[in-house]
């Protein structure tokens, strides 16, 4: 990995996600709950519609930099928080946006912090991924 700078953006994508998104994700991850793909429930609960599985969101978030480091063996450390949850439209699906920017170097790693929003709004904080770079 070349020079790293506080700041340098080294990765960024939007990841358009539908119903059936969360139908097979739900399949891969066995993780059925109805929140994430009837409405009926989701209101019953007092959701604003269905959701996108929260570590699906997770994924996606760190995905983002997996062509950036060319290794995914180079991840040393990730954690988020949830803050808000992805609602995904039976009609448009949903759109999730990260950007992951450099947050801090030293001589062996980096600390990548990821942005990551649906309809303007951050969804995870404190989305970090420390990655090796020697």
């Amino acid at each position: 990995m070349d020079a790293l700078a506080v700041g340098d953006v080294v990765a960024e994508r939007t990841v358009h996600l539908t119903r059936e998104s969360l139908v097979r994700y739900a399949g891969a991850s066995g993780d059925f709950n109805p929140i994430h793909y009837r409405d009926d429930v989701a209101a019953a609960v007092g959701l604003p519609g269905v959701l996108a599985h929260g570590m699906l969101t997770m994924g996606l978030a760190v995905g983002t930099v997996e062509s950036w480091i060319g290794d995914t063996g180079r991840i040393l450390e990730y954690g988020v928080r949830f803050t808000k949850p992805v609602v995904v439209d039976p009609e448009s699906g949903a759109g999730v946006t990260v950007v992951a920017k450099i947050g801090a170097v030293d001589e062996e790693s980096a600390r990548i912090d990821l942005t990551v929003s649906h309809e303007g709004t951050t969804v995870l904080v404190k989305a970090q991924v420390r990655v090796r770079t020697a």
